[in-house]
């Protein structure tokens, strides 16, 4: 249970991977504040000029982050002067986060723990490479958080030996997601989690398993796992290793930190109040909604139930679709703040 999650003072989250790539679309006002995508108009950037006129700087496209078709936000939240940080996920492969990373420059000495949402490469394909990247920041820094070990890896104990789609006849194969010992050779210290639990001194919650109450979120459709002591493909839509991130900030409310919603991101919604025993407001979804390959009346239910759940900002990201972003923009006016990989968030 999240009884003991803490209220935060603040938050920031940036966006290193994601699938969409939007560096100029204004943020709708009352929202929450958004910087970082250009970082070369930064007022510390290195590209000073002085042969062009009053120009004084230089926007050089290789500050701008790429896109890539998966998920990875970095999260700090801080109460009364004290910050933690934690990493959600690392996207489909280790050269996009490295890439993108080096462009943002976020201080990774400061991440004390990786948290993976669910076995699927375009979520964990980067771990590896985070997690050595982290570490070598982490031991390279004389500041509290460069205590000489790896962050903590905060990851379901069910790996399935692969995942993949069933399309038609035909099942196509993910490839493997990184193993445990890999992510331990990587410099992670491995904690495996089925259950509810709070993170980094009560600041964020990790779900557990997600309830299953609408009758329209059915999961991943033609979702499948491969069993090596059985040799063959079974079913899988559930996704049940699935699990968000949140936390509850001060004078806002809960914020939900979701993957892919394969459960459903209504279900996660719901679960993610119930957690505080419904006296807290829902104030803000971010990432996957899976809402891309639904049917018309799938997205109808879900943006209507979304609106009952009267969150203040929506980030829908990844795998949730320009319909899916239209239709809640259309329901919802003002909500919507478009989730590119790049930005910096603040609430």
């Amino acid at each position: 249970m999240a009884s003991t999650l803490l209220e935060i003072d603040s938050l920031e989250a940036t966006i290193i991977i994601d699938n969409e790539l939007d560096t100029m679309s204004p943020v709708a006002p009352d929202t929450v504040q958004v910087t970082g995508q250009m970082r070369s108009l930064a007022t510390d950037s290195p590209h000073l000029i002085h042969d062009r006129g009053d120009a004084r700087r230089e926007l050089q496209m290789e500050d701008i982050c790429c896109a890539a078709h998966g998920l990875s936000i970095l999260v700090t939240a801080t109460k009364d002067g004290e910050r933690h940080t934690l990493l959600f996920d690392a996207g489909p492969e280790g050269e996009a986060w490295e890439r993108n990373v080096k462009r943002l420059r976020p201080d990774l000495s400061a991440v004390e723990l990786v948290q993976l949402s669910h076995w699927h490469r375009d979520h964990s394909g980067g771990l590896q490479r985070a997690i050595q990247m982290i570490t070598s920041a982490r031991q390279s820094t004389s500041n509290s958080h460069g205590d000489g070990h790896g962050p903590i890896v905060d990851v379901h104990p069910d790996r399935p030996d692969y995942r993949g789609m069933a399309i038609g006849e035909n099942i196509i194969s993910l490839q493997a997601d990184p193993t445990f010992a890999e992510l331990k050779e990587a410099g992670g210290v491995v904690e495996k989690h089925d259950d509810g639990h709070t993170v980094l001194d009560d600041f964020f919650f990790v779900s557990g398993e997600i309830p299953r109450r609408t009758g329209y979120e059915m999961g991943l459709r033609g979702g499948m796992r491969f069993d090596k002591d059985e040799g063959d493909w079974f079913s899988d839509e559930g996704i049940a290793d699935e699990r968000f991130l949140m936390c509850n900030l001060k004078g806002k409310g809960i914020v939900m930190f979701t993957a892919c919603s394969h459960a459903g991101v209504v279900n996660c919604a719901r679960h993610a109040i119930d957690e505080l025993g419904g006296d807290v407001p829902l104030h803000a979804i971010i990432g996957g909604f899976h809402l891309a390959t639904s049917d018309a009346a799938q997205l109808e239910s879900t943006v209507r139930d979304l609106k009952r759940l009267d969150p203040a900002v929506i980030l829908p990201g990844h795998c949730s679709g320009w319909r899916a972003k239209f239709a809640i923009e259309r329901s919802m006016p003002g909500a919507l703040v478009p989730c590119s990989v790049g930005m910096k968030i603040t609430f």
